[in-house]
């Protein structure tokens, strides 16, 4: 979708036709072996492990070196085949966009991870947002999930907003449009309607044969830079130390996550709480269970941003919770998750908190007039 200059019409077909005759398209065997494309259990359907979206910090991974040029990051291959499988869009095709688009949302070209570039097309899948591109994302690039729209926005993990910039979000945007433009009876013409030169299409569908044959390394899990929208402004911050504490969290996002860190490079769960609050200037216990014994509790018809939500985890119980998060307002939280997850967003809804507890209203906490 970056360069729409429409290039469409019999010569082109012709011009397609030509270059599959003449073997130059590496991904003959992909277009004249439907079972390969569509039979479900194989190559191209193929799920792995389904990946909650992970929202980064600032800083955008470098470009892969030579030989890392046929790597596909962890996090982007699940997003990718679970999203295949769910749309029944081969998942080679979407992973071949994403590679040709943004190297999985590895460049920090315009666009990629902010506004929009020169053609109006922003995300890792290069969607239209405006400009020559069109608006094919649908409503603002950043919005509401609940918001009715014309286009492709998606909010695929759950996360209460519709982002362009959110891999999984854009990766199943990708798919309904491929879908929407008969992917599944031809190829070659849906990859064509997504970007219009042929020379697009040619490139798409190697890596996407590339990929087929198993012509891949898995890298680690790529960073995404926060949206503004994502974070800021859910909802307002009931004082300054609750909006303190938010704001380091934030700047922690997309660092790793390591048990028993407390930063300043990589955080576990409780290291991320301890620290926010501590950088605003509230002292509070370093592991979850002792800080939710801290307390004081508050019920999930109360909470505001700045509080923390608390889980049984993988080593706690609902009486001594092992893991924890700070809410920033939308039923969403920062949160230090598990191993090889950045530090990211995510709804605390639907997970089964054990509660909440408010760091700031502690009896030995004075706010100073806040």
């Amino acid at each position: 979708m970056t360069q729409p200059t429409p290039r469409s019409g019999p010569g082109a077909r012709g011009l397609v036709a030509g270059l599959v005759a003449a073997g130059l398209l590496l991904v003959i065997a992909v277009m004249v072996v439907p079972a390969l494309m569509f039979t479900g259990g194989g190559l191209l359907y193929e799920t792995g492990t389904a990946c909650t979206n992970t929202t980064g910090g600032d800083s955008v991974q470098p470009e892969p070196s030579a030989a890392a040029v046929n790597s596909i990051p962890a996090n982007y291959l699940a997003l990718f085949k679970s999203t295949g499988r769910k749309y029944h869009v081969p998942w080679v095709i979407l992973a071949g966009i994403g590679k040709v688009e943004s190297d999985d949302g590895q460049s920090d070209l315009p666009g990629v991870h902010s506004g929009a570039n020169a053609f109006g097309a922003a995300g890792p899948m290069q969607i239209g947002i405006g400009g020559a591109a069109g608006n094919t994302w649908g409503g603002a690039p950043v919005h509401p999930a609940g918001e009715k729209v014309n286009g492709v926005a998606t909010d695929a993990d759950g996360r209460a907003v519709a982002s362009v910039y959110d891999p999984a979000d854009a990766i199943a945007g990708a798919a309904k449009y491929l879908l929407w433009h008969g992917v599944l009876s031809n190829i070659p013409e849906a990859i064509f309607a997504y970007n219009h030169l042929w020379s697009y299409v040619q490139t798409v569908l190697a890596w996407a044969a590339q990929y087929a044959r198993g012509g891949y390394t898995v890298g680690p899990a790529t960073a995404v830079v926060a949206q503004p929208a994502c974070v800021a402004g859910i909802a307002q911050a009931p004082n300054n130390a609750a909006a303190n504490a938010i704001a380091y969290a934030e700047n922690q996002l997309g660092k790793p996550y390591q048990w028993g860190a407390t930063g300043p490079d990589a955080f576990d769960c409780s290291g991320l709480t301890m620290e926010s609050y501590r950088a605003a200037g509230i002292d509070i216990p370093r592991t979850a269970a002792a800080q939710w014994q801290w307390g004081p509790r508050i019920k999930a018809s109360q909470v505001e941003p700045g509080d923390l939500v608390f889980f049984v985890g993988a080593d706690g119980t609902v009486k001594r919770p092992g893991h924890v998060g700070i809410v920033i307002g939308g039923g969403m939280m920062i949160e230090a998750y598990a191993p090889g997850f950045p530090i990211r967003i995510a709804p605390y809804g639907g997970r089964d908190p054990v509660g909440f507890t408010r760091p700031w209203a502690h009896k030995g906490v004075n706010l100073g007039g806040q």
